[in-house]
Parts: structure tokens; C-alpha cells; sequence
């Protein structure tokens, strides 16, 4: 398909195009094929990125950071995973990095004997301050924001699994593929990650998992608008 085709009824047929032809069309700067990708993966590639990081504000610029060099490198996509995946894989990897530039600044401002009051800033804020929801919604609100702290406290290499695996529900391959390593390895770091939330919890975490770690309405619409603008799309 030619990327430059004018197309009508834009939504129905961009959501048919193979990943390859939407990577080549956001490769273009199409600002239709952006929105798609963007907002076809906003929600998965924040949930990796907190999962290394648990701060709202550091996971989203990884996700925005993300989104910049991977519509900068499209034409390098090859469809060898899905777009979903490779996309993934660069969000862990700037995430893993982003991780390692703070250990280093606080690091340094402890030599400096600097008072860091980090320690005492809330990661979640995001969650705070629910109004006007009926009770039941209060309870579930209160219930998701238990466990995300208790994901929070997991050590960082189950943290990433269980957020990849049972958030984002993907594949053990895919997981492997994004943290490179073994699948045996993917399993048995779940395996370990749900032992340490159910003794954390002292309940049972899965039908509120998916909800656990959002990044959707608002959140979701803001950052696509801010790719597009960002990449002066068509």
C-alpha cells in the first residue's frame, strides 16, 4: 500500500493496515497512523514503565520519550515481533535507563549530605481524592490502591514480570522478549511475584489486577495529542 493513498473512512481503514504499514505511515508523520499506535498502546507501555520506575510522572516522560525515538526509527521496523512488542522493549529499556540516571543523581546528592525528600513524596497521588462514586467504587478505588503499592514494594524483577504478565496479560514469550531472558525464567519470577503479593495482601489480587496501574482517558488523550504535535504530523 502506498503510504501517500488519501484515505476515507480513515478509523475502519487504519485499523486494518498490517503493523508494518502503520509503522510506515507514522514513519510519514500521519498523524492518523500516530493516533492509532498511540492510543492502541499508551496503557500498556505506562504500566511497563511504572513498573520499573512506580512514579507516574517518570513513567509517563518514558512513555513520551518512548513514543519520540520509536516514530523517528519506524522505517527500521521489520514486523519480526508485533509493534506492540518492539515498542514495549524500548519503553522497558529507556525505563530501566531513567531508573539508573536517578539512582545516580541521589547517589550524588547523598555524598552531598542533601536532605532527599523524594522519600516522602507520595507516587501515587494520582489515585487520591475520589469524589462523587457510588460506594461500591470507593471500595474497589481503595482495594486497587492497596495492591498497586503492594506491586510497588515487589522487587524490581518480579515487578516487571507481573505488571507484563498479568497487567498487560502478555505472553510468556512476549515477556521474555522484552526483558530478555529465558521463558523458564519468565515463570518462575510470576510464580514468585504472586507468592510475595498473597503473603503482602493476605487476599486474592487478580480480578482487580487489570485495574491495579491506569493510564487511560484524559491521561491517554493528553499524551497522543502531545506526540502529534510533537512530531508535526500531517
Amino acid at each position: 500500500m502506498n503510504i501517500n493513498t488519501p484515505m476515507n473512512d480513515a478509523t475502519t481503514r487504519y485499523e486494518s493496515l498490517s503493523d508494518t504499514q502503520l509503522a510506515q505511515r507514522a514513519y510519514a508523520r500521519d498523524g492518523a497512523a500516530i493516533r492509532l499506535i498511540t492510543t492502541r498502546n499508551n496503557q500498556r507501555l505506562f504500566r511497563t514503565a511504572w513498573s520499573v520506575l512506580r512514579n507516574h510522572a517518570d513513567a509517563e516522560d518514558v512513555v513520551q520519550e518512548t513514543y519520540l525515538k520509536a516514530f523517528a526509527a519506524m522505517n527500521g521496523f521489520t514486523g519480526q515481533s508485533t509493534l506492540s512488542t518492539w515498542l514495549t522493549r524500548i519503553t522497558m529499556n529507556s525505563a530501566i535507563d531513567r531508573q539508573r540516571s536517578i539512582a545516580r543523581r541521589k547517589a550524588a546528592l547523598d555524598k552531598q549530605d542533601i536532605a532527599l525528600m523524594e522519600h516522602y513524596r507520595s507516587n501515587y497521588a494520582s489515585l487520591g481524592g475520589v469524589r462523587n462514586q457510588p460506594n461500591s467504587q470507593l471500595a474497589r478505588s481503595e482495594l486497587s490502591r492497596v495492591l498497586k503499592l503492594a506491586i510497588a514494594r515487589l522487587p524490581d524483577q518480579y515487578r516487571m514480570v507481573f505488571v507484563l504478565r498479568e497487567v498487560e496479560a502478555m505472553s510468556v514469550a512476549e515477556t521474555a522478549d522484552v526483558l530478555e531472558i529465558g521463558q523458564a525464567t519468565v515463570r518462575s519470577r510470576l510464580f514468585r511475584a504472586r507468592r510475595l503479593l498473597r503473603r503482602d495482601l493476605e487476599a486474592e489480587y487478580a480480578d482487580i489486577a487489570e485495574h491495579s496501574v491506569t493510564f487511560a482517558g484524559a491521561d491517554c488523550e493528553a499524551m497522543t495529542s502531545r506526540i502529534i504535535t510533537a512530531l508535526d504530523c500531517k
